[in-house]
């Protein structure tokens, strides 16, 4: 069955579908493992074969992605259309920083690696799938995570994860898109030595200090689930899950890694994992920006940071038959 996440308590209307909305398209053709000439013709087959209007506002890569989709929300409001993202994890994250609080309709067509947002809610990778699924819709509002003024739908986090990252899009760049080429680069960039970071966290009342090599904060409960980490309760309870650990050797890391390939990961004597509404990550006062990831996006943010749950859902167009939905 698909994953359910959080559903937020909000008191915002929620948008209802007439059924004649123009979609406006933002297609990422540089992005996610299909190629964009493919997904364009899909789009198009379906959406004309049932007669619905459409726009695609092409870009390539991350160029241009923000304009695209700041020009697809206004176009959306100004005829009561649906936004759709379509392309990988940093495709669906751009677009849905442009969406959120605005109230418009937000559609993915998911073409990332692992795509964990999209099976979450039974979103198929199959291009005309989900095209049609978007024709016959319902909106469920879902939980993001923010952090400091960014939206991340599946997680954020800083330290090593980010530099796990993108040595994994080097690789892919080389080797190709696949689980394999993922791990290859994960166990490699493992094998390098790494700074630990001094922190503070401050949240739900309380404040813990430590020193860690990553910080990962979760907001997907079949990820979580994928890798062993028990918290996905917390999601339910409009929290985020913060995942962290004590100070490890090259060994030790290869054993956590193991672990969350055997779904096992919770079970490890070194993780600290834990819910919250609201963390505060301070760092020394010399560290004034830090590199971080969201969605598989590399940014650089100003210290101190800001994870928290928003008062807004993301309306989110998921298929109306459950027998639609793709099993996770």
């Amino acid at each position: 069955m698909p994953k359910t996440s959080a559903v937020p308590r909000s008191t915002n209307p929620q948008p209802e579908l007439r059924g004649d909305e123009t979609f406006y398209i933002v297609l990422n053709t540089g992005s996610g493992k299909h190629q964009g000439d493919e997904v364009q013709d899909s789009i198009s087959k379906v959406l004309n074969a049932a007669g619905r209007q459409f726009k695609l506002l092409k870009v390539k890569g991350g160029d241009g992605l923000a304009a695209a989709a700041q020009q697809a929300v206004e176009l959306a409001k100004a005829n009561r259309g649906v936004v759709v993202a379509a392309g990988g994890d940093g495709t669906l994250n751009a677009v849905s920083n442009a969406v959120l609080g605005t109230g418009l309709p937000f559609a993915i067509l998911p073409q990332g690696t692992f795509n964990y947002f999209g099976r979450t809610y039974g979103i198929s990778q199959d291009t005309e799938t989900a095209t049609r699924c978007m024709l016959d819709a319902v909106i469920q509002p879902v939980q993001v995570g923010m952090l400091n003024d960014k939206v991340f739908l599946v997680n954020a986090s800083l330290g090593l994860y980010p530099t796990l990252l993108e040595d994994r899009e080097s690789y892919k760049q080389r080797y190709g898109r696949s689980r394999w080429v993922a791990l290859w680069s994960a166990m490699v960039t493992l094998f390098r030595a790494h700074r630990q970071l001094s922190v503070q966290l401050d949240f739900e009342g309380k404040t813990r200090t430590l020193r860690t090599q990553t910080i990962v904060v979760g907001n997907n409960s079949l990820q979580l689930e994928h890798i062993g980490v028990h918290e996905e309760v917390e999601l339910q309870r409009d929290h985020l899950v913060a995942m962290t650990a004590k100070p490890l050797s090259t060994l030790a890391l290869y054993g956590l890694v193991a672990r969350g390939l055997l779904s096992r990961m919770g079970e490890a004597d070194n993780l600290i994992s834990f819910g919250f509404k609201k963390m505060t990550v301070r760092l020394g006062p010399a560290r004034k920006r830090i590199k971080v990831a969201m969605d598989g996006e590399i940014f650089w943010l100003r210290a101190p940071l800001e994870f928290r749950v928003p008062e807004e859902y993301l309306p989110l167009l998921v298929p109306r038959d459950d027998a639609q939905r793709e099993r996770a």
